[in-house]
């Protein structure tokens, strides 16, 4: 079961490269992250990072249940 911890953080450190996505098994959210950020020479972390910034907050602000209930089982991909 992923851990709401870590994927918070990786979500606020790392999240323009779409880490925290590929922690909670999001591949096609996490690719979509990596590409847009590499492929366009960072211009697209601009956008990328505050996304995952804004979803690591959220990880690290839910509860346990409603992170599992919403990430872990419900596989919500986007904020």
């Amino acid at each position: 079961m992923k851990e709401k911890l870590p994927a918070g953080l990786l979500g606020i450190f790392l999240g323009g490269f779409g880490a925290h996505k590929f922690y909670m098994g999001y591949k096609k959210e996490a690719l979509t992250m990596l590409l847009v950020s590499l492929l366009t020479c960072g211009i697209g972390a601009s956008i990328m990072g505050p996304i995952g910034l804004i979803e690591g907050i959220l990880y690290l602000t839910k509860t346990d249940d409603e992170f599992e209930d919403t990430y872990v089982f419900g596989h919500k991909g986007w904020f």
